[in-house]
């Protein structure tokens, strides 16, 4: 008996069922984990037991080791472009969410900052080639090649569901990610000695440590022809370390990206789509806002920048100077966190009278977004409670110990109530959507039914997308477009508070990121903990509360766009 022709708008075909191939869908994910975790620990065994000069693990060790692990990655990159991608059916499908144009973007900046980095280290080692060994001229040239590869595969490839050579696919990106992840700390051990180098020279001529791909320290060892007395070999050296944020932030872009590729090998999607259906028109709606927020957050940006240049100078001046630079810099980020906490609470405050549905779909980006939010925050979370708890018990109590408690205290409040608003706001619908479950309780205004076939006749009108609900193949019915009426009070609140956030969030990792250490000018804690527990506590965590920040520039575009 045959049924009868659908009449209403036709649901579109459930995702097709997995096949064999994606029988040991869990176990390939084991094995591509498990390669990850043993090379990524071998890689962290070199670099932490070369920070040490009585471990004899040597520079040229480690730069031999992540020079290796760059060109294997590079070979399976070059086969994934050039042979995997180009087999039949090998991409059927693309993930819209991942990758988006923000953070590709900031890839590419970082990226580039990251060849300056390179060109600068290679000019540094050149500088005395005779006593230096021919691996750290090659290792920058590597990792600039590298960089570059990655880059372009990344940038075209990160949306792909591939659905062939599965477990290979698994083990490359891993692979990948893990030599990012290797990259990522040899950078960041290298900067946190660099700093702790730099604190204790005044009272030393020699330093205990040194970190393998130091070579301000390690090439002491090697003989007196490596020193670095040139000023052309100086302005090398202080450029390339003045440079290590952007390839530590390059690392971690690209550890995400790959690992939402990795989780995507093999998925199967209901329909295919090729990027954010909103995202174009969003993105030149800057001027739906109130512009109270970005005027204000450009002006603590601007501000902040000109404390953080008055304490690097005062810093290092005399005792003095320090208090007042340490002051100034407490104030500041009181204030601006204070703004900050106060602004995100707004926010969900907002998000009660918003009507829009919760988006439970699985999303890979999403969720790897909020775990990384939550878990980077645990680094300055670890820092403040330490804080709190020298300058509670500590001697003696005077301004600074009170502004350094308000700034702990400060510091958890802002990363709840910010994350919080985040996370909201990622797992809200799209504008306009409101919740299929109940009926709205008042008329929804921009509601238009339209024949889709007529209206593709207008001349003046652009092709208008099928809805998710609709058949492509089915007649022409009557759908309903929703819209959201432009310039809504709520969506121009949101903005304005996604923008000031993230122009507070850069200053914020800007301070940090390039030297800033009240951790360690002010002696509250150093006294309390004593130097060696309290360094290794800050320089574990502060790379993490450092990442946070970035990441919440990157999320907080996201937000700015679904609002």
């Amino acid at each position: 008996m045959s049924e009868e022709p659908a009449t209403g708008p036709q649901k579109s075909p459930p995702a097709p069922r997995a096949g064999p191939r994606e029988v040991w869908k869990k176990g390939g994910r084991l094995l591509s984990v498990l390669l990850a975790v043993n090379v990524l620990l071998l890689a962290c065994t070199l670099i932490s037991g070369g920070a040490f000069n009585k471990v004899a693990v040597y520079d040229t060790d480690v730069f031999a080791l992540l020079t290796t692990m760059m060109l294997l990655a590079m070979l399976w990159i070059l086969f994934y472009v050039f042979r995997t991608v180009r087999c039949p059916d090998a991409v059927p499908y693309r993930d819209a969410h991942a990758g988006p144009i923000w953070l590709r973007g900031g890839l590419v900046l970082f990226g580039i900052c990251t060849l300056i980095m390179d060109v600068f280290k290679t000019g540094y080692y050149s500088s005395f080639f005779e006593c230096q060994s021919a691996i750290k001229i090659l290792h920058p040239l590597i990792q600039a090649v590298f960089v570059i590869i990655q880059t372009y595969f990344l940038w075209v490839s990160a949306k792909d569901c591939i659905h062939i050579h599965l477990d290979l696919t698994r083990c490359g990106l891993m692979f990948t990610l893990a030599t990012n992840l290797a990259i990522w700390m040899a950078a960041v051990v290298d900067e946190s000695v660099h700093q702790a180098h730099s604190s204790t020279s005044s009272a030393s001529n020699t330093s205990h440590t040194r970190l393998a791909s130091d070579p301000e320290r390690a090439d002491s060892h090697v003989g007196g022809d490596c020193s670095c007395d040139t000023a052309v070999c100086q302005i090398f050296q202080q450029g390339y370390f003045y440079l290590y944020p952007f390839n530590i932030e390059y690392s971690l872009f690209a550890s995400t990206m790959l690992y939402v590729m990795w989780k995507n090998v093999g998925r199967l999607l209901a329909f295919s789509t090729h990027g954010h259906s909103h995202t174009p028109s969003r993105l030149g709606l800057f001027r739906e806002t109130f512009i109270a927020g970005p005027v204000l957050g450009l002006m603590l940006f601007i501000v902040g920048l000109a404390v953080f240049i008055i304490y690097e100078v005062q810093v290092s001046g005399e005792e003095g100077s320090t208090q007042q630079a340490l002051v100034m810099y407490y104030s500041f980020n009181i204030v601006c966190l204070g703004l900050m906490t106060l602004v995100s609470l707004s926010g969900s405050i907002i998000y009660r009278f918003d009507r829009r549905a919760m988006d439970h779909h699985k999303n890979p980006t999403r969720t790897l977004d909020v775990a990384l939010l939550m878990g980077a925050a645990l680094g300055q979370y670890a820092i403040s409670y330490y804080s709190i708890v020298a300058v509670v018990a500590g001697t003696p109590r005077d301004l600074l110990g009170a502004l350094n408690l308000a700034y702990a205290l400060l510091m958890i409040a802002q990363h709840i109530f910010q994350n919080v608003f985040i996370i909201e706001s990622l797992h809200r619908g799209p504008p306009g959507a409101d919740s299929h479950d109940t009926p709205p309780k008042e008329p929804c205004h921009g509601l238009t039914f339209a024949n889709l076939d007529a209206l593709h006749t207008l001349p003046s009108c652009p092709p208008t997308p099928r809805l998710a609900g609709s058949s492509p193949a089915g007649p022409p019915e009557a759908v309903a477009i929703i819209s959201a009426p432009k310039g809504h009070w709520r969506s121009r609140c949101l903005k304005d508070i996604s923008l000031f956030l993230l122009l507070c969030n850069i200053i914020l990792w800007i301070m940090p990121a390039f030297g800033a250490r009240p951790h360690f000018s002010n002696t509250v804690e150093v006294d309390f903990y004593g130097y060696s527990l309290w360094a290794a506590i800050v320089n574990i965590c502060l790379p993490f509360g450092i990442f946070y920040r970035m990441h919440a520039v990157s999320s907080l575009l996201e937000v700015y766009v679904l609002s």
